[in-house]
């Protein structure tokens, strides 16, 4: 796909080279550009040059039919350009009867070109800035990011800030003031989750940059203002309604202070639908699928409880008030809202609200 003249860059950037000429088949001359050395496993970026290669490459579908074999909650696919590239690994996923749901990964300008699409079309969305940062022009990055979370808090889609966070403590035993900063405005912007990689994969010290981003993370949590950025239902959606009894939950629990909201869900949908608000609360989440538990750890503010006794509305709140007591969550005085669905053994979408006091 290269031609004469286009750039390809190595380890994020590290190393620049431009090709010189190419076969079109099987080899290439480059020149160096930049850089001074390459070491074994490095990425590639071709910024100049259109792929024709699908996201869903020969190796990844080796990977993937081992992947099919085993519990996953979450597949990361990469390079995603267009949003087949996420309907061709989902019809793979449901032909194998397997309930993972796909990360989208953003690297690629032709992904930022039609980047709601993508978003509405995957289950989640991971912003791989060490790519993307190579392929588009450095200084659209920040600008990229705040759009990227923000549609993905409108559109109720979990999302992830990958890539360099705290590069610097792969090496050292402290963050930068930037890097600090770095995962702050993350955390600020709305994303449900900061990733690390190779400070954890290759780092000297992964235990300590854990415990220094968790730090980070939670002095930012407690500067939250999401005013102007929590989402609207949307009328002519076919979930509207099931939408504004969501967000709504998350309005009634800031209005009084709750200390919770308690939703009982089979799918996960309500607790996307609520952590989208971003209320000033914890999310307590109850469902009778394990998987569906294990998949809403990426979620924003969920504490998640195993519970399959359904019966009645009424029972199903007093045992969810009980456990959480039990779990010293919630305690007498407290208000806590719930939500979910009547009759409940019909298992609609979510349908009600009701303000709890505990006693």
């Amino acid at each position: 796909d290269i031609e004469a003249g286009e750039k390809v860059l190595m380890d994020d950037g590290k190393v620049v080279l431009k090709v010189i000429s190419t076969t079109k088949k099987n080899s290439a001359v480059l020149e160096v550009v930049a850089g001074t050395s390459i070491s074994s496993r490095k990425g590639v970026n071709l910024p100049d040059t259109k792929l024709t290669t699908p996201a869903l490459t020969e190796k990844d579908e080796a990977d993937l039919e081992f992947i099919l074999t085993q519990p996953i909650h979450w597949i990361a696919l990469s390079f995603v350009r267009y949003p087949k590239d996420i309907i061709n690994l989902r019809k793979r996923i449901t032909k194998a009867k397997h309930k993972a749901q796909i990360v989208a990964k953003i690297e690629k300008p032709e992904a930022i070109e039609r980047i709601e699409k993508i978003i509405d079309t995957t289950d989640a969305i991971m912003i791989a800035r060490g790519d993307l940062g190579v392929e588009v022009p450095m200084e659209q990055l920040p600008t990229l990011q705040k759009k990227i979370v923000q549609l993905c808090l409108e559109k109720s889609r979990p999302c992830i800030v990958a890539t360099q966070l705290m590069e610097g403590m792969i090496n050292d035993l402290f963050p930068t003031r930037a890097e600090i900063l770095d995962v702050a405005n993350a955390v600020l912007d709305g994303t449900d989750a900061v990733m690390l990689s190779a400070e954890t994969a290759v780092g000297k010290h992964p235990v300590k940059v854990v415990e220094a981003m968790n730090k980070i993370i939670r002095e930012a949590e407690k500067s939250y203002n999401f005013i102007g950025k929590r989402p609207e239902a949307e009328v002519d959606s076919p979930t509207y309604l099931s939408d504004t009894v969501c967000i709504n939950s998350g309005k009634t629990a800031n209005d009084i202070k709750a200390k919770g909201i308690a939703s009982v869900t089979i799918s996960g949908y309500t607790a996307y639908r609520v952590a989208s608000f971003r209320p000033n609360c914890h999310l307590f989440i109850f469902s009778p699928e394990k998987h569906t538990l294990h998949r809403l750890a990426l979620v924003w503010g969920t504490k998640r409880y195993y519970y399959d006794k359904f019966t009645t509305t009424d029972e199903t709140i007093e045992d969810v008030v009980k456990i959480l007591k039990e779990h010293k969550e919630v305690k007498k005085g407290e208000f806590l809202i719930n939500t979910g669905s009547m009759p409940i053994n019909k298992r609609f979408r979510t349908n009600f609200i009701k303000i709890s006091l505990v006693e």
